[in-house]
């Protein structure tokens, strides 16, 4: 069972650097790295699927390269799915306790997308409006899901239409799965720090269980649905 809150020396708190360089106990380095070997290693598979796309691009081989881009969308769909789930783990789990890990906002000149780069704007405005610790940690998570989500949902859309061949401007389609990529990868990469910085401040006791929740990703809630359904209403729609 939870303890209630108890409000935290700021003195005890550590910097976004100190956690990030710090190493952790060894059965909480154990959870940081299986976590992270999986959102890697998947995330390597969608990023070798989309390099085989554009190189068969490159190759002339346009209706390969059309079905390997489909194979990388949904790669992609399933590590952002085990990203989500771990930052609503990481909410869910963090509104009981007192000392969370201080957090930094997004950069805008680490995305080189234009959804992603608002985001990241967007986030270090509320970043200096928000004054208490708490209320940045939650911020940070909430626009890093959004940012997910929504750079995601860009790259299953132009996935699609380049494999249904339905871009106008296919270059320009192709350089923006390129850009998606790597504000992906940006977004994995913070993903990491804020974990590994929860893990340290979490209580060992609460350590299984939250293990537990990491690892559990909500079926109803997960991208591939939301996409399914997007894609319903614009049917619907048109």
């Amino acid at each position: 069972m939870l303890g209630r809150r108890r409000r935290t020396p700021a003195a005890t708190r550590h910097s976004v650097t100190e956690d990030w360089i710090a190493a952790l106990p060894r059965e909480k380095g154990h959870v940081y790295e299986t976590t992270v070997r999986q959102w890697e290693s998947s995330f390597a598979m969608m990023s070798v699927a989309l390099d085989g796309a554009l190189s068969l691009r490159a190759r002339g081989e346009l209706v390969c390269a059309r079905q390997q881009v489909f194979v990388s969308a949904d790669l992609l769909i399933r590590v952002a799915d085990a990203l989500i789930a771990s930052c609503d783990a990481l909410s869910a789990r963090g509104r009981h306790l007192a000392n969370l890990p201080l957090v930094e906002p997004l950069k805008t000149e680490f995305f080189r997308g234009e959804t992603a780069q608002n985001a990241a704007h967007w986030n270090e405005l509320l970043h200096h409006v928000l004054f208490a610790n708490r209320s940045r940690f939650f911020q940070k998570l909430r626009i890093l899901t959004d940012t997910v989500e929504h750079v995601v949902r860009e790259f299953d859309e132009t996935a699609e239409d380049l494999g249904q061949g339905l871009s106008i401007q296919p270059s320009d389609s192709w350089k923006s799965l390129d850009y998606l990529h790597y504000d992906f990868n940006t977004c994995l990469c913070e993903s990491e720090i804020i974990l590994k910085s929860f893990l340290r401040a979490l209580p060992s006791e609460q350590l299984a269980t939250f293990a537990i929740e990491l690892g559990s990703v909500p079926v109803a809630k997960g991208m591939r649905q939301r996409l399914k359904a997007r894609s319903r209403i614009i049917r619907a729609s048109a």
